[in-house]
């Protein structure tokens, strides 16, 4: 019995066409993998993605009672939503159409058991506190010694003469 879990993202502000490119990335694969994906992308839409796969995880862990990780992305389909129409005035009293596209993102996660074992872990980072007395303590600054401060570059002769001297960055 194969378990399904859904999670919906609506009017995201990012044209379709662009979150497809980054949704069709993440499809079939394991949720830690997944997540690792959407972390490290440079696109602008990863980040909702990765915000909405989160989402699904934990509405799979708490409402469902499944396994982490034994989840995968069955599906992941994006819609065009509502069209913001709006004018950008132009020369000689004309105005130019502008397109804000919206998109509305569904993401099904299915519990697959015995898949292999995963490849990333990915553990959030969270601040530690330190106690009182260990943030007072200040490390005593070394001062340098004389010798080892940096001593002056040598003038090196170099090679190239007339096309050096006209191709150089800096002006004299």
């Amino acid at each position: 019995m194969n378990t399904q879990v859904t999670a919906k993202l609506s009017h995201l502000h990012i044209a379709p066409r662009k979150v497809r490119l980054v949704a069709a990335a993440i499809k079939g694969m394991p949720v830690n993998e997944a997540e690792a994906q959407l972390l490290f992308r440079p696109q602008r839409s990863s980040k909702p993605l990765l915000k909405l796969l989160r989402s699904a995880m934990a509405n799979a862990k708490n409402n469902q009672k499944l396994n982490a990780e034994n989840l995968v992305v069955q599906s992941i389909r994006v819609d065009q939503g509502p069209t913001m129409k709006r004018f950008l005035p132009r020369a000689m009293g004309r105005a130019t159409p502008i397109h804000k596209k919206t998109s509305h993102v569904i993401l099904v996660l299915e519990e697959k058991p015995g898949l292999e074992k995963q490849r990333f872990n990915i553990v959030s980072q969270k601040k530690a506190k330190l106690p009182k007395a260990e943030k007072k303590v200040k490390k005593p600054v070394e001062k340098a010694k004389p010798e080892e401060q940096e001593k002056p570059a040598q003038k090196t002769k170099e090679k190239g003469g007339f096309l050096k001297k006209i191709f150089r960055r800096k002006s004299v």
